[in-house]
């Protein structure tokens, strides 16, 4: 995916400043599997809007700087339609912790476990992170289910599902390293 398609899927939600973008959708609502800095999100903006694809708004305020809002045009609709009706291919998988694995032959058992016992903390906090995300998500979708947006954040609940299952997988995995690594155990 490119981060164009990103932004106009936002987009298509509702009208958004380049800050409402990084901050509401890139930092928090996509965070756990895409990301984007600053600089890219305004450079594609401004392509974008060269392209056709959004217009923008001065929206003048009083006592705080003006906004720049950014709105999707049909030529944007049309893109993200498009993008949408397309197959995707695997992604290439980078996981440095498993390129760091593959070459740790050279340290020692407690050293290989110690990096096991780290990653494993990192992945039960996401998981703890995932599960206070779907508490919410849950509730939301209970309480509103005659919401035009039921739909939306129906498939938004499941991308959240994805990362649950992931970080479950990880921990499992990371599990069975530390048996490996340790050996047989005497019983």
């Amino acid at each position: 995916m490119a981060l164009p398609h990103a932004i106009l899927g936002f987009l298509s939600l509702e009208p958004m400043t380049g800050y409402d973008l990084k901050t509401q959708c890139f930092d928090r609502s996509v965070r756990y599997f895409w990301s984007a800095d600053q600089a890219q999100i305004y450079r594609t903006l401004d392509k974008l809007q060269q392209e056709g694809h959004i217009q923008s708004e001065l929206e003048i305020q009083e006592g705080k700087p003006n906004r720049k809002v950014y709105h999707l045009t049909p030529s944007g609709q049309a893109v993200l339609l498009a993008w949408l009706k397309e197959p995707q291919d695997l992604p290439v998988f980078k996981e440095p912790f498993l390129m760091q694995l593959y070459f740790s032959s050279g340290l020692s058992n407690e050293e290989i476990l110690k990096h096991i016992q780290y990653q494993k903390q990192q992945h039960e906090t996401r998981l703890s992170e995932y599960f206070a995300i779907r508490d919410q998500f849950e509730e939301v979708l209970d309480r509103h289910p005659q919401d035009p947006m039921h739909r939306a954040h129906q498939l938004q609940f499941l991308t959240l599902k994805f990362g649950i299952q992931l970080e479950e997988l990880y921990l499992k995995w990371l599990d069975d390293a530390a048996q490996v690594i340790e050996g047989p155990q005497e019983h």
